[in-house]
């Protein structure tokens, strides 16, 4: 190999740009839509195409999708951003389409940002679509649902496109290393372990591994042709907390964990501190926000369930006035949540209650506890005996059971007798001697 050099004008588009792919062979990700078993697969690659929406986050593949859908249909691509276009660009692209169509040659418009539009503009699409004018991709990073208008849903078919995983960064970068013509002339020495960082760094953003890789390319030393990308080059292009996890190993996942057994085990100053380690590193706050629910529900629960409302506060927060005063939400409801008293009682009940729920017998529900809207149904007993609460002492039907008459002793709830719990504990007792002691038990032998 000879040092870089070209007889010819170089390309001069950023890599992810140039490594682009322009048929399903090259597609990376997005396997549970386009593994070759699947519907859409087999459709693209027989050059059939139906208007869709695609919605996921950046750097997914929507563009690209829109472009290998296009090659295998050998259909001509018009591309509009719903930023920069308005309705005078809609008529021209329609008035293209139009002339195509009447040489027999298809159109895909693809419309990225789609959700930017308004409802008049998104409406100028739909005769077009209805006549086939054009195939239409709409690509948005907004829930469909709530971002376009219904007359557009029922005339495409929503797909969600997901983050790409780590391992499918790692095939995405190093399909560059192999493949592009620019880096192809180097000798990249660049080892699993940088991969594998830089793919971390990019949060399932194709995109942003490939820009990464190109910034560490132009950055590392070379001797000649062969470039070398070692933990130094990264620390100036990945940010900081991952250039250090990079040498350090699993230093992320142990601050989370940190994080976490400081808030369980009521110390907030400890999980404060975590928590600013993270933000030291570069690490995501919205991620402590997540798993700040995750303790809500998981070491507090009952014992004080505002932890839960106090938690999606701070998440709230982040998202309307950004990570200055956003990052110290999170710190409020992490000091509170470490300060909350805990109890685990509502995860262990849920997983005894899953666990039970998939490996017993599939028991029916007893014919008390069921609807009968039909006169049918009433004969058949369905909502016989059944007691409404309302109308008992109390609001209590004493003696009435609830669970299939097979299991009707079982029992996953045991709150704690700290916070809350302590009343809900009580409250729960007092009811169970209610039903001991009634003389309307529902099974017999209770």
């Amino acid at each position: 190999m000879t040092s870089l050099g070209f007889n010819f004008a170089p390309d001069v588009r950023p890599l992810a740009a140039r490594m682009r792919p322009t048929c399903l062979e090259q597609y990376i990700g997005q396997s549970h839509i386009l593994s070759p078993e699947q519907p859409l697969y087999k459709a693209i690659a027989a050059g059939h195409c139906h208007s869709l929406i695609v919605w996921g986050p950046p750097g997914v593949g929507k563009t690209t999708l829109a472009e290998v859908i296009a090659h295998h249909a050998s259909a001509e691509l018009t591309q509009l951003s719903a930023v920069t276009s308005g309705v005078k660009e809609i008529r021209e692209a329609v008035l293209e389409a139009k002339g195509r169509l009447s040489q027999g040659r298809r159109t895909l418009l693809f419309v990225d940002e789609v959700h930017r539009f308004n409802k008049s503009q998104q409406d100028a699409f739909l005769p077009y679509i209805e006549d086939g004018t054009f195939i239409f991709i709409g690509a948005t990073t907004e829930n469909p649902s709530f971002a376009l208008n219904n007359a557009i849903l029922s005339r495409a078919r929503v797909y969600t496109l997901k983050a790409l995983t780590e391992d499918e960064l790692v095939k995405v970068l190093t399909r560059a290393i192999e493949f592009d013509e620019q880096l192809k002339q180097l000798v990249i020495d660049i080892p699993e372990k940088a991969l594998v960082a830089i793919a971390k760094a990019s949060s399932g953003d194709a995109r942003k591994a490939l820009n990464l890789l190109e910034q560490a390319v132009d950055l590392a030393e070379r001797n000649e042709n062969r470039v070398v990308i070692d933990s130094d080059v990264l620390t100036h292009v990945l940010p900081s907390h991952l250039a250090k996890y990079d040498k350090g190993g699993d230093i992320y996942y142990d601050l989370i964990s940190a994080f976490h057994k400081s808030v369980r085990g009521s110390s907030p100053d400890a999980a404060l501190y975590w928590y600013c380690r993270i933000l030291a590193g570069g690490g995501d706050p919205l991620y402590v926000a997540r798993r700040l629910l995750a303790i809500a529900t998981e070491d507090i629960g009952n014992a004080d369930p505002r932890a839960m409302q106090v938690a999606l506060n701070a998440w709230d927060i982040y998202q309307r006035v950004g990570p200055s005063e956003g990052e110290r939400a999170i710190a409020q409801a992490t000091i509170y949540l470490a300060s909350a008293a805990k109890s685990n009682a509502v995860y262990t009940a849920f997983n005894q209650a899953k666990q039970d729920a998939a490996s017993d017998p599939d028991f029916e529900v007893p014919l008390h506890l069921r609807n009968a809207p039909t006169s049918l149904m009433k004969e058949l007993g369905y909502g016989e005996q059944y007691r409404y609460a309302h109308n008992e002492s109390g609001a209590f039907a004493a003696g009435e059971n609830y669970f299939p008459e097979q299991i009707k002793d079982r029992q996953y709830y045991q709150p704690t007798d700290r916070g809350l719990e302590k009343q809900i504990k009580s409250k729960l007792e007092y009811l169970q001697q209610q039903n001991l002691q009634s003389d309307m038990k529902r099974y017999q032998n209770d």
